[in-house]
């Protein structure tokens, strides 16, 4: 495990987002007696992830004064739904209990219907002590016989809990969280309930470690883990790159290279002449450099492209030096949101410096649209999902607190350096490099035939940059729409950079065949083509919803087909930016190689 103190820069960014690291020696230490932290978190059907509501919408005992105090959170914290609040279950450190009174409670009928409504949708809630997650169901389902022998359904709220707790020496290790099966209180009948709420606590030594206290819930959460699956993944990845690597090469070898060879400098000029009709690329030279139509979104698009594959290297690099332990709560939210913020400036950059090289004369306007192309259409999303939480009644809509931050990231850090690397781009850029002479009256583009329009090629180039990613596309939806954990970032890093290098390939062997047919506007098809991978991606999250996952109900389904809509989006402009740079080096390759002019 990496230790933060060998790396100040990212104890200072830690520092920043307001994540605790349990790096100091003196926390989570306790003494016989001593009041360890318990809080409740959330409840929500187990199906639906982002449908979750505060602990007390259900009319469980809170404290005996009634003031149920709330943890301060971060903004990480925040994003995440996470709404810590005090609970009156005392688990001393090393006080055995048995039995304890939590309250005793006459549930109206209303109370009734809540708990009744909750357990008919498999609600689950969420504890927190000493920072260790703990889960249980709020009841439970039966099906009882009746004197005619007809079923009906029964409801039984769970009333009595039993934590045992693991220690080692001062620290508490492990805890776990059993609902006794014979402490049950029928709720099936719409009547008033008395209901007796007790827990038990029972402590046990272990000699297991403090610092590997996290591994029961690593992978974990409700679903198995099988480590085989994502090397076969990484494997089936690696051979098909293979098996194309080894194929344009050959076409390299026997084609391309030929073709070169015919066209060099050193051939006369009347063996060029001779050689042109048999070559199409050849001949498309004088506009295979005339800049692209709407070059202001082109180059904006590109921008907030490599912005965000500057960001996902970012928090996969964190990831592999073990910043994301799953126990710091909202920590991947903060990475993401203030890597976002300082990548701005690689984004203003980009685009500006390729807006300008493509003789663009307002470059402002394409600094705005830059910073618009991929933050407003998340922010019209998340407004109408933070609206339709609201409603809900749910945590995942945002406190004033945290809108207020996040607005003051976008003010103070996002939008300053996305101008500031505008400005840098526009005074240091340089020529667009081009090896031949664009001709001054553009030339006709050929009629082709169906296959070789943009969205049949489209449909090709994505097919094999998805089926790079496939498998691990499971466990990662399983993660943010699930209730599995997953650590794997050394896996999802490799698979991420086969993708990238797959997304390159595709993109150089579609851009040459479209030169080949004398099809010269090559720009936006390599971004469109590069890119097509997101579509393939929210085409899976459509075949997921409806036979991998059990999400149900209006805010769920509003909040993975809008967030995955974004997310798709993103991955689009990370992967059409790449596909263009791959194809830009090529055909500066392939045109600077033979005699141009």
């Amino acid at each position: 495990m990496v230790h933060l103190r060998k790396y100040p820069f990212l104890i200072l960014l830690l520092i920043y987002l307001g994540i605790q690291v349990e790096s100091d020696a003196s926390d989570h230490r306790y003494s016989e007696g001593d009041i360890v932290p318990f809080y409740a978190n959330k409840i929500g059907p187990i199906s639906n992830s982002w449908e979750i509501y505060a602990y007390y919408e259900l009319p469980y005992c809170s404290q005996v004064t009634d003031d149920v105090k709330e943890k301060k959170l971060n903004l990480g914290e925040m994003l995440n739904g996470d709404h810590l609040v005090s609970t009156p279950y005392k688990l001393e450190f090393l006080v055995d209990k048995d039995f304890e009174v939590l309250c005793n409670k006459t549930l109206s009928k209303t109370d009734v219907s809540k708990f009744r409504r909750a357990i008919e949708k498999d609600y689950y809630m969420q504890l927190y002590y000493d920072d260790l997650p703990m889960w249980a169901f709020i009841g439970i389902k039966l099906n009882k016989g009746d004197l005619n022998e007809r079923i009906k359904k029964g409801y039984s709220l769970s009333k009595h809990f039993d934590f045992h707790v693991f220690y080692n020496k001062d620290r508490v290790i492990e805890v776990n969280l059993q609902v006794a099966m014979d402490s049950l209180a029928d709720i099936t009948e719409d009547k008033e309930v008395d209901v007796s709420f007790t827990y038990s606590v029972k402590w046990t030594m272990t000699q297991k470690s403090f610092d590997r206290r996290m591994e029961k819930y690593i992978g974990s959460a409700f679903l198995p883990h099988h480590m085989s699956i994502h090397h076969h993944s990484v494997t089936f990845s690696s051979v098909i790159l293979l098996i194309l690597i080894i194929s344009l090469l050959t076409f390299y070898l026997l084609v391309l290279r030929k073709d070169i060879s015919k066209n060099s400098v050193d051939v006369e000029e009347d063996q060029v002449i001779s050689n042109q009709e048999e070559i199409g690329w050849k001949n498309v030279h004088g506009d295979v450099f005339r800049f692209p139509q709407h070059k202001s979104l082109f180059a904006a698009a590109l921008g907030a492209g490599t912005q965000l594959l500057i960001l996902i290297i970012a928090i996969l690099a964190l990831g592999l030096l073990g910043f994301f332990k799953p126990y710091i709560r909202g920590v991947l939210w903060n990475a993401l949101i203030i890597v976002y913020a300082v990548t701005s400036l690689v984004s203003g950059y980009t685009s500006g410096s390729f807006y300008c090289q493509l003789e663009g004369t307002n470059w402002m306007k394409n600094i705005i649209l830059t910073g618009g192309l991929y933050l407003g259409p998340l922010f019209l999303t998340f407004t109408f999902l933070d609206i339709v939480a609201i409603f809900y009644g749910s945590t995942t809509a945002l406190p004033p607190r945290a809108i207020v931050m996040l607005s003051l990231s976008w003010i103070f850090i996002a939008s300053p350096l996305l101008l500031l690397g505008g400005i840098i781009g526009k005074t240091r850029m340089s020529e667009f490099q081009s090896p031949c002479k664009t001709a001054k009256i553009p030339r006709e583009v050929p009629t082709l035939r169906w296959y070789k329009d943009v969205l049949p090629q489209m449909v090709l180039a994505g097919i094999l940059p998805y089926s790079v990613i496939n498998i691990q596309l499971y466990y990662i939806f399983e993660s943010v729409w699930g209730h599995r954990i997953y650590i794997l970032y050394s896996i999802i890093s490799i698979v991420f950079f086969l993708l990238l290098i797959m997304t390159a390939l595709v993109s150089v062997a579609l851009t040459y065949f479209q030169l080949a047919v004398e099809d010269h506007q090559w720009w936006w098809r390599s971004f469109l083509s590069g890119g097509s991978t997101g579509l393939y991606i929210y085409v899976y999250c459509i075949y997921y919803s409806f036979k991998r996952s059990e999400m149900n109900g209006f805010m769920q389904i509003s909040f993975y087909f809008g967030y995955m809509a974004c997310v798709c989006f993103g991955i689009f402009l990370l992967l059409g930016s790449v596909g263009f740079r791959a194809s830009l080096l090529f055909v500066r390759y392939l045109y600077a190689a033979i005699k141009c002019d």
